[in-house]
């Protein structure tokens, strides 16, 4: 608290915390667009108004300021583990070791369901616990600022922070008129900070029976604190719609993206929507093309996602391993020596698919001839980068070819390991239709290998129908409970609806299932590719398949979707144990080749190698822009904090009140610097302390100038009558005086004075402005 600035009563610090509350409030809702509903909003406000609250009591009950924010974030702790706790903590509220790591495990799912989901996201409970997590933090700094600190301007910086979140994901950025509401709850703080600090001061009364007694100084105009006021929230506004408007949305650095040619998960990721956006484009996107010598086309896999959240799929993303690099993977979970296999090798050169994560057969072995540095994940053998992208890439991939019997499938335990017992899970809130069809379909099977094929044979049946307009039509989009309910009654939809149809009830059948996202196998193109036949794949052949896990042979792929892909061979309804199965259709044919296309040379296979150069400078644009907007941010204080002193030179050039301004901005320079006038000292005792200040004390013009600055104040103030206008600007007086004082500075005090000007939160102009008036004057 600085040092002129009077005791806070209570209802003062209820109105600044209110303001602050108002202010925090407002900006969280510029992450409307990111998030689907209104729950989380308000999670967050009950957070919010908990640190608040709390601090306010604390000062309530004279707990010391520097206490005040230590135990504000006790509070906060509390709270967050009566909402996220999860049966951990003691009597609901307080904290155990599991607790925190209990927390520590919902900020990770947190943060990967924000890398993977688009917008607007499902506030799964890991965003949750991020989104309430961080806007305590940002109540407790605020309150800092507002209420223990009394620089209330800089309350703009904390809460700047959700305006800008929306301008990284989403295209367009924040809303303009949230930013508005915004710009006026912050223009709100402002006005009770000031309008509580001047009655502070003015309820201080002189004591003593020789204290002097001075006639109040008649009322600044309040054009002019209205609009220095104006003109800082205005200058706050811009650059807040500048930030928003120009740092860039995320499209395309995290999961799957297409670059600007798509939605494919151009916002980070839920595959589920922007994959069916993807399939309904009528124009497909090259994403890449190939050659193998493997017995069968492969499928290749992006990303696995292994945990249902009851709403959403989202993957169980572990770290990078340093050591897992892809010049060799390990075995494959599960697999044993006696499941037939062979090495397959397929050579890859990529289009138009720009992600982090790389194209690969299952389950691969080593991959040569990248660019870059890729690791692959020990459970699902997903290959990330570190440090590049799918760009131009062109790579060789030796993977396996397994060909197990339906004999070592049907043999496999029905045990699951230990370590699979998450793949089995489901949250509670299982419609009963799943459940009824699971048992319904899988009535007559032997094993859990013979119930997987009677799942897909159920689900391939007559009864459904591939399509990709029905779900968005009749509005079961994704892969959660209630979607696949609707499914299993409409019977219609596209590859995200079957695979996760299927997972879920295997899993309900107890088979361990996860759902893989990625390619299908593409069409015939023209020409070679390493000596081999070429095949394009491109937008329309993205796809989601069901893996499920059988002890023995590990991780296998199935094929519910009806009109894609290819059955695999092991899981045609022939091998079923059931005499009265009927066949499976035949495998689908892939699309003819197409005539008249030219022959690319296996030379110039890579052609996005230009338009890789052509974007190459993008990610430093967008870094600029985004070092632009910031340093826009930054620098709001300091140029109103210049806006105010040009206001005040040109009030200085002229007039009878020429020296009230000059003197003005005098005390509002010291406050800058650090050294004050107290509530109660005297301009020519001020001039005093400031006339022995380095820069100043051996400056004799400087000191000539504050001199004359003070004289004109002194006859304003105390002369019998108005004093006369000066017979020379004070502006130049005023500038000796000011540069005086900041040439006596070190380097960093000069940096804090003018990157954060207090002066503007503290108005001093109204301390000297007016005069008194005498009965006969």
């Amino acid at each position: 608290m600085h040092g002129d600035s009077p005791p806070l009563t209570l209802s003062q610090t209820a109105a600044l915390i209110g303001a602050a509350f108002a202010l925090t409030a407002v900006a969280l809702t510029s992450l409307g667009p990111l998030l689907a509903g209104s729950a989380w909003w308000w999670l967050c406000a009950i957070v919010a108004g908990a640190v608040f609250v709390s601090g306010l009591a604390l000062r309530a009950l004279r707990t010391p300021a520097s206490a005040v924010p230590v135990l504000e974030l006790v509070v906060l702790v509390a709270v967050l583990t009566a909402f996220f706790g999860g049966g951990t903590a003691i009597a609901g509220v307080l904290p155990t070791g599991a607790t925190f790591a209990h927390f520590g495990e919902l900020a990770a799912a947190g943060q990967t369901s924000i890398v993977q989901q688009s917008t607007p996201a499902i506030a799964v409970p890991g965003i949750l616990f991020v989104l309430a997590l961080a806007t305590g933090l940002v109540a407790v700094v605020v309150d800092i600022v507002v209420v223990s600190l009394r620089v209330a301007a800089l309350a703009a910086l904390p809460a700047l922070l959700p305006l800008a979140v929306p301008g990284f994901i989403v295209e367009g950025g924040t809303d303009f008129w949230t930013v508005l509401l915004t710009g006026a709850m912050y223009l709100l703080l402002l006005r009770v900070d000031v309008a509580v600090r001047r009655r502070g001061e003015l309820a201080i009364e002189p004591e003593g029976d020789t204290a002097p007694r001075v006639t109040p100084p008649r009322r600044t105009p309040a054009s002019s604190t209205v609009g220095a006021t104006l003109g800082l929230a205005g200058v706050g506004l811009l650059t807040a719609a500048v930030l928003a408007q120009a740092t860039p949305s995320i499209t395309n650095p995290y999961l799957f993206g297409t670059g600007d040619r798509g939605p494919l998960f151009s916002r980070g990721v839920n595959p589920f929507i922007d994959l069916g956006e993807d399939l309904r484009r009528p124009d497909p996107v090259p994403a890449f093309h190939y050659s193998g010598t493997g017995r069968e086309r492969p499928y290749f896999t992006l990303l696995t996602l292994d945990r249902f959240e009851g709403d959403v799929w989202v993957a169980s993303e572990a770290p990078l391993q340093e050591e897992q690099t892809v010049d060799a993977f390990a075995s494959p979970p599960g697999l044993d020596l006696g499941v037939a296999r062979s090495l397959a090798r397929t050579t890859v050169v990529v289009d138009d698919v720009i992600t982090t994560w790389l194209p690969v057969p299952y389950p691969a072995r080593s991959i040569q001839g990248l660019r870059g540095s890729w690791f692959w994940d020990a459970e699902s053998f997903a290959v990330a980068s570190a440090d590049d992208d799918t760009r131009a890439q062109r790579y060789v991939v030796t993977h396996l070819d397994l060909d197990p019997t339906p004999e070592q499938l049907r043999a496999a335990s029905r045990a699951v390991p230990e370590e699979l017992a998450s793949f089995v899970e489901l949250p509670g809130g299982v419609p009963d239709v799943i459940g009824e069809t699971t048992a319904e379909v899988t009535a007559s099977a032997g094993s859990p290998y013979d119930a997987a094929v009677l799942i897909q044979r159920f689900l391939r049946g007559s009864a459904f129908s591939y399509s990709t307009e029905a779900p968005v039509e009749q509005g079961f989009e994704g892969g959660g409970f209630d979607v696949i309910a609707e499914f299993l009654d409409v019977r219609e939809g596209y590859c995200v609806h079957f695979a996760s149809t299927m997972a879920v009830m295997a899993r309900e059948a107890g088979i361990p299932s996860r759902i893989s996202l990625g390619y299908t196998a593409g069409s015939r193109g023209t020409g070679t590719l390493a000596g081999e036949a070429r095949y394009d794949v491109d937008t329309h052949d993205l796809h989601a398949w069901p893996e499920l896990y059988f002890e023995g042979i590990g991780w296998m792929p199935f094929e519910p979707t009806p009109g894609r892909g290819t059955v695999p061979e092991y899981s045609r309804v022939s091998v079923l144990a059931d005499p009265g199965a009927t066949r499976a259709p035949a495998p689908e044919s892939q699309a003819p080749a197409t005539d008249g296309g030219p022959v690319i040379p296996e030379d110039q296979a890579g052609g996005t190698a230009a338009g890789a150069d052509a974007d190459a400078g993008a990610p430093l644009a967008r870094l600029g822009m985004v070092a632009l907007a910031i340093g826009l941010v930054l620098a709001v204080p300091g140029v109103a904090r210049r806006m105010v002193r040009a206001w005040r030179r040109r009030r200085a050039w002229d007039g009878p009140d020429a020296p009230v301004s000059a003197w003005a901005e005098i005390e509002a320079a010291a406050i800058d610097i650090g050294d004050p006038p107290t509530p109660f000292e005297s301009p020519r005792s001020f001039a005093a302390r400031l006339a022995e200040r380095d820069g100043v004390a051996g400056d004799s013009e400087a000191r000539a100038a504050l001199e004359r600055v003070l004289a004109g104040v002194e006859r304003h103030r105390y002369g019998p009558r108005p004093a006369p206008p000066p017979d020379h600007p004070l502006t130049q007086d005023l500038d000796l005086v000011v540069h005086a004082l900041e040439r006596g500075l070190q380097p960093a005090e000069r940096f804090r004075a003018i990157a954060v000007p207090v002066s503007l939160a503290r108005p001093r102009e109204s301390g000297v402005q007016g005069r008194p008036r005498s009965a006969g004057a």
